[in-house]
């Protein structure tokens, strides 16, 4: 079948679309393929094959392994059959790809809706197909995808979408058989990426958590306040336990104030004890100079006192009247 005008360009060997010689040479020589593949003509014809078909994404049927256990190159083992019964899964998958789909069709099959098969080859096709440096625009959009799926033949190894999408990324083995190598430098910058992404991912999530739960507190808020204002008798209970809030949030804060004034009181009290202890000195030696003075010293300071402001206020009166003229 000749490929359509558009099609998604190949990376690396067209021939084989980078699969392991012995699944291609097994899909290759199986009767499904050969037989019921070989009559689905369209790209929606396979889908649906596909949605009725594929339970699984292995490269194997299960219990069809003549050497159990082995992985990469399947333990180099030759021959048609020898490795055992090629799933629909890989038959579809290498029926999709004779059909040299365009970006469109491969964007339709990740996001399809009807199976997690149907996508999750999708995802196979890209990362059988495409070159190494582009997966990350590939998978990105899809790393929190959390539909489930379960790709181990016969059950048993659920997982979402967004994690078999990273397995994808980060691992080349996939169920006794390789995806392509991808170099070094590709899948540490891809590694590095993906950890950023996480990390703004959990950010943003956060984030979106804490708005969430100040517009239920703000939601509440209103819902008093309304409540309230319809039921005097509600408005005095919330002012009551609003009130009793602001207590227990007082009390709580009481011993750190108290013993942040203990503190500065303590200071305060050593800097005053010497300030207390000069004044009283003072204060008792002025005490001990009155208590030194006999009656008769009281009685004669008195009458100095009264002579001196009697003479100050004679002189007064007769400095005013020369001023004025009076003696003139």
């Amino acid at each position: 079948m000749a490929p359509q005008a558009n099609a998604l360009a190949i990376w690396g060997n067209e021939k084989t679309m980078n699969m392991n010689n012995m699944v291609l040479t097994n899909i290759q020589g199986s009767p499904y393929f050969k037989v019921n593949c070989f009559e689905l003509k369209t790209y929606h014809e396979v889908i649906d094959e596909i949605y009725y078909k594929v339970a699984h994404l292995e490269p194997w049927e299960k219990g069809s392994r003549k050497v159990a256990g082995q992985t990469g190159m399947c333990g180099g083992v030759r021959g048609v059959g020898t490795g055992g019964i090629v799933s629909s899964a890989y038959c579809l998958l290498y029926k999709l790809y004779t059909l040299r789909l365009t970006k469109k069709q491969v964007v339709g099959l990740i996001n399809h809706s009807d199976s997690p098969y149907i996508r999750g080859l999708g995802f196979m096709y890209i990362r059988y197909t495409q070159s190494p440096a582009d997966l990350w625009d590939w998978f990105k959009n899809y790393l929190d995808d959390e539909e489930e799926i379960d790709p181990k033949a016969g059950g048993g190894s659920p997982m979402t979408m967004g994690q078999m999408v990273r397995q994808m990324m980060l691992k080349l083995d996939w169920f006794s058989t390789l995806f392509p190598r991808i170099p070094v430098k590709i899948q540490k910058e891809m590694e590095d990426k993906m950890r950023i992404y996480d990390v703004e991912t959990r950010e943003q999530k956060r984030a979106e958590e804490e708005a969430v739960e100040q517009a239920r507190r703000e939601e509440r808020q209103l819902k008093e306040v309304m409540q309230a204002a319809n039921n005097p008798q509600l408005m005095a209970t919330q002012d009551l336990n609003r009130d009793d809030r602001r207590y227990s949030d007082e009390k709580e804060e009481e011993p750190s104030r108290r013993k942040h004034k203990k503190h500065k009181r303590s200071r305060s009290r050593s800097r005053d004890r010497h300030h207390k202890r000069y004044r009283s000195r003072s204060r008792s030696r002025s005490r001990d100079r009155r208590r030194r003075r006999s009656p008769e010293d009281h009685d004669r300071r008195r009458g100095d006192d009264y002579e001196r402001r009697h003479k100050h206020h004679k002189h007064r009166h007769h400095r005013d009247h020369e001023d004025d003229g009076y003696y003139r």
